[in-house]
């Protein structure tokens, strides 16, 4: 039996996504254009409204909240990928004590929203006598929530290494862990980077959630500075287009790497289950 994450489309499969993207792109369309004009109905494209924002002060006010997003996202990520990997040797390992404890994490955690776990972080915890920094309030949540998923992009990487590669480490006289390390790991690492980087790209975004624990990241600076300058379309425009820009390079770079990967040597999207 097999857990599937999702089927390669088929010719049919295809022509339905292509109209479905491009109805959803004229829809998208049509609804920036009527937004585009009550804003301009309303006076919110007058150029007054924009030039603080040609300014030095504003700019280092959002850079230093896209600093701290780019902070607790990378924190945020070492942990879940360090955890993750953890995770996936555990579902991949021989002994059912260490297996299913494994798997049982990563079925649960994946089925539960990152906020949810803010919510545990932030309100749950300091009954107990555990409150964490707000920087922690916020990486904690997404290292346990992203660890999950870093779990299941390391199994695949593995499972895509030829059995033949293990069984070559084992005839030379290496033990199992020593394959896994030397010879299977770096392989499946190479295999999983561009995955490794889309996730990143879903982790970055969800430092938004910042805003529920006052860090002062991207999404919550842009809070501040409107409430300071009253401009509250442009304010949220212009983070928007920020994250717009980190995220579509972080995507544009996924998708450099994957298309250097030959095809063969691609993860499978078709997983065992442990």
């Amino acid at each position: 039996m097999s857990n599937l994450l999702f089927d390669e489309p088929g010719p049919r499969a295809r022509r339905r996504i292509r109209v479905a993207t491009v109805v959803g792109a004229v829809a998208v369309l049509g609804l920036l254009a009527l937004a585009v004009r009550q804003f301009a109905a309303n006076g919110q494209l007058d150029a007054a409204r924009w030039q603080p924002y040609a300014t030095w002060p504003m700019w280092r006010y959002l850079l230093d909240g896209l600093w701290s997003t780019v902070l607790a996202a990378v924190v945020s990520a070492a942990i879940a990928m360090a955890a993750g990997l953890a995770l996936a040797l555990g579902r991949l390992s021989r002994r059912r004590w260490v297996r299913l404890p494994a798997a049982a994490y990563v079925e649960v955690v994946r089925t539960v929203p990152a906020l949810l776990l803010v919510y545990v972080v932030l309100f749950a915890l300091p009954r107990y006598g555990l409150d964490l920094p707000l920087f922690w309030k916020l990486v904690v949540p997404l290292a346990i929530s992203n660890a999950a998923a870093f779990a299941e992009i390391f199994r695949a990487g593995i499972l895509s290494v030829e059995r033949g590669q293990n069984e070559a480490g084992l005839a030379v006289g290496l033990t199992h862990g020593q394959t896994m390390r030397m010879i299977v790991l770096p392989q499946a690492a190479r295999r999983v980077l561009p995955s490794i980087v889309s996730q990143s790209v879903g982790l970055l975004k969800d430092t938004s959630l910042g805003f529920v624990v006052s860090y002062a990241e991207l999404l919550y600076s842009g809070k501040v500075l409107a409430t300071y300058n009253g401009l509250l379309i442009q304010t949220y425009i212009i983070v928007a287009l920020v994250y717009l820009v980190v995220n579509a390079s972080l995507s544009k770079l996924a998708r450099t790497l994957e298309a250097r990967q030959p095809r063969a040597h691609r993860p499978r999207r078709r997983l065992a289950r442990a």
